[in-house]
């Protein structure tokens, strides 16, 4: 499948290192507002054309877009290539409010397209390795949850940081779909929240790049707790921070039998570690693929061909939005809320599902 890459910003370079190693896409051009931007990572990746959005947006050969612009712009830029006919891949969030996201997915399905989302880390080795783990029953009925996430903050390493500390951003909407479309694989949707969160400073400073030293303000929670509870049953503890320095990244699942540890979310590898009541710990190779970012496109572009559905889609990454939604509305009114949306937990990925395979 022909694809299009829009923003050629900090988070493409990995996008583009693996999409131009998949067999089954082609990386046909890459557009941003800022073209001479867009040239160089064409350049830098051996894809053919580069140029502004619109010329993207009306090129009848891609199929499929690959949305990489600041979280503002993702609806707007979604719904554009769904009116151009083309399915969408979004990074996360998949919208700042429910209203757009809506308005995304609905009128996907009214051309008949498709709308998905990150995170993909999901379905790398690590997460997938871990999630047949819990799924094979070797840790019982699961019952609980922990996660957390602790920095100081991404200013220090992030030339252009201010999207993050403002509406759309802060750890609970960068950092909280990794968490939670994890927790939603393997606990099921959720369905009540509790919230508390505040911000530490009212001002950052930018660390590094030719704008070090620049003061912006914070308007989002730089720290934010939660407790969720699952439409299955369960219930798990959140824990996402902007301003510890204490970096932590924390993710665990108990259930009747024992305890497992998760890789870090925010990767695609990583070590599964199974405690059972009265054993001795385990750790777990992850088994699966070696690719990253990039992989959701591909396993969306797969089902597209295959007339099935994707395991990222949009319908999880709403409710994961609805969830993140709802935690800010408690951390305002000061009390729990309801979350509406519902959406069915994917199947485990095949262990030998091979991204580097020919298979279109």
């Amino acid at each position: 499948m022909n694809i299009g890459l829009i923003g050629a910003g900090v988070i493409s370079d990995t996008y583009l290192k693996n999409l131009t190693s998949f067999p089954d896409v082609r990386v046909v051009m890459v557009a941003d507002l800022d073209v001479d931007r867009a040239a160089a990572q064409a350049t830098k990746y051996g894809v053919p054309r580069a140029g502004a959005v619109v010329e993207l947006l009306d090129d009848p050969e891609i199929e499929l877009v690959v949305n990489l612009t600041i979280p503002a712009a993702h609806v707007e830029v979604g719904l554009a290539a769904l009116e151009a006919g083309k399915h969408v891949w979004s990074e996360k969030p998949i919208g700042m409010d429910r209203p757009s996201a809506r308005k995304l997915l609905d009128r996907a399905r009214e051309r008949g397209l498709r709308v998905a989302s990150a995170p993909d880390t999901v379905l790398g080795a690590g997460s997938q390795t871990a999630r047949r783990v819990v799924d094979s029953g070797r840790i019982g009925e699961p019952r609980t949850g922990l996660a957390l996430f602790q920095s100081p903050g991404p200013e220090a390493w992030h030339p252009a940081p201010e999207f993050l500390f403002q509406t759309g951003g802060g750890p609970l909407l960068d950092m909280g779909p990794y968490y939670l479309t994890q927790l939603v694989h393997l606990l099921g949707p959720v369905r009540k929240v509790t919230a508390a969160g505040g911000r530490a400073r009212e001002t950052r400073v930018i660390g590094s790049g030719p704008r070090a030293g620049t003061e912006f303000p914070v308007t989002v929670p730089t720290s934010v707790s939660a407790l969720l509870e699952f439409s299955r049953g369960g219930s798990a503890q959140l824990m996402l921070s902007f301003d510890s320095a204490v970096r932590r990244t924390t993710l665990e699942l108990t259930g009747t039998q024992g305890t497992v540890v998760l890789p870090d979310p925010n990767g695609f590898a990583g070590l599964t570690q199974v405690h059972l009541i009265g054993g001795e710990p385990e750790e777990i190779k992850p088994r699966g693929h070696k690719a990253s970012r990039g992989t959701g496109v591909l396993e969306l572009v797969r089902a597209i061909r295959a007339g099935v559905p994707e395991r990222a889609s949009g319908e999880l990454a709403y409710h994961v939005l609805d969830t993140m939604q709802a935690i800010e509305e408690s951390i305002t009114d000061g009390r729990s809320v309801q979350v509406q949306s519902t959406v069915d937990v994917p199947p485990a990925l095949p262990v030998d599902w091979d991204p580097y395979a020919r298979t279109l």
